[in-house]
């Protein structure tokens, strides 16, 4: 293994795979190594960790989202990234967003996204424990060891977020080209319209 990945099978600060050892090996150690035991690992997070909106905490780690039951999607994250380098898994976060494009809108404003990736069989494989179901579209941002590498802002003195707002739709890739001009009556679901929120921050994440 390269020392690239191998850095990606480590502890880090938020996943503290060190402390998990246990619980990994008896709920999937004897899951077939690779992907089948990366999807085991994301179906057990995603069916026993509550997505408990507003309950982020920027110091919480991933055993610490175990032991507590909810989290947010950074908590499935690193929870799921925590548990895959138990196993050697090289497995990365991932900051981003995360379309509604060919899923079911819950009409809520799309926000910032965080999910993983494990290398397996000379690429990355994208998995989603807070959703756990392949999605279209995710715009990936940045990657790294945990949400330290990947933060989804960095501040350096105070400031306030008064509003952003991210929006997309889906088009065809034979028509609409990289760079060509935003065109909504080229949409493919033949919206001419954009949703705003309402208020400045969403949370679909």
């Amino acid at each position: 293994m390269s020392p690239e990945l191998l850095r990606y099978t480590l502890p880090s600060r938020y996943c503290d795979s060190d402390n998990l050892m246990d619980f990994a090996y008896q709920h999937f150690g004897q899951v077939p190594h690779g992907l089948q035991r990366v999807q085991a690992i994301c179906d057990w997070v995603h069916e026993n960790i509550e997505y408990r909106w507003g309950s982020g905490n920027p110091h919480a780690t991933a055993g610490q989202a175990l032991a507590q039951g909810f989290g947010i999607c950074r908590d499935f994250a690193h929870l799921a990234i925590a548990l895959c380098r138990c196993f050697n898994l090289p497995t990365r976060y991932v900051t981003g967003h995360l379309p509604d494009v060919a899923a079911d809108d819950s009409g809520a404003p799309m926000d910032f996204h965080a999910y993983m990736q494990v290398y397996a069989g000379s690429r990355w494989h994208t998995y989603d424990a807070r959703f756990n179901a392949p999605r279209i579209g995710r715009i990936d941002i940045a990657c790294g060891f945990d949400a330290v590498e990947c933060a989804f802002s960095t501040l350096y003195g105070a400031a306030t977020l008064t509003w952003f707002n991210v929006w997309n739709y889906q088009v065809d890739r034979a028509v609409v080209k990289l760079g060509d001009p935003v065109d909504l009556a080229k949409r493919l679901d033949g919206t001419t319209e954009l949703r705003f929120p309402q208020s400045c921050v969403g949370g679909s994440g």
